[in-house]
């Protein structure tokens, strides 16, 4: 069975959609709102980051930990943040490949702002099969893109209650 490659899910926030970006734009943020995502550094001087900054971030599904190294490809104030893993490690990122690529869109309409949340699998290289068999591992028993729909949905739940609520 041939896998999906790409998730996205979108929500209406009453919030200005710069203000959100400048948010999501800093990593170290994404805890906030993330069910896995447990914290993120970088090197970078001042957020939000900018197309080529890189940070590593820190994430937990279980009892599972693990840390990525990500590189900004996207960033466009109050309208587009994207960033893609490009190495990942238990304890570091030392294991180097084409991972995943994650992009916030945001678009204002009518005083509150569309967000939309995408996620990517980039792993092209990995036959279905065995795509397969390792997502269902580590995500006890779904396929990456039916896991990563809910967590997607759980983040733009989490930022829409988060930011309707400081309105």
């Amino acid at each position: 069975m041939k896998r999906t490659m790409q998730v996205s899910d979108s929500i209406v926030i009453k919030a200005d959609a710069n203000t959100m970006w400048k948010q999501v734009a800093d990593p170290t943020q994404i805890p906030r709102w993330s069910p896995e995502n447990t914290g993120a550094s970088t090197q970078a001087i001042g957020q939000p980051l900018q197309v080529g900054e890189i940070f590593e971030g820190t994430n937990r599904r279980g009892r599972a930990t693990w840390v990525t190294e990500c590189v900004v490809i996207d960033s466009v104030p109050g309208s587009r943040f994207a960033f893609t893993v490009r190495k990942i490690g238990p304890r570091s990122p030392t294991l180097t490949g084409s991972n995943a690529t994650w992009s916030y869109d945001f678009d204002e309409i009518g005083g509150k702002t569309l967000v939309t949340e995408t996620w990517n699998d980039d792993r092209v290289s990995w036959p279905d099969w065995l795509a397969g068999i390792f997502d269902r591992v580590v995500t006890r028993g779904y396929p990456f893109a039916d896991f990563q729909r809910l967590n997607i949905h759980r983040t733009l739940t989490a930022m829409k209650d988060e930011f309707e609520r400081g309105q």
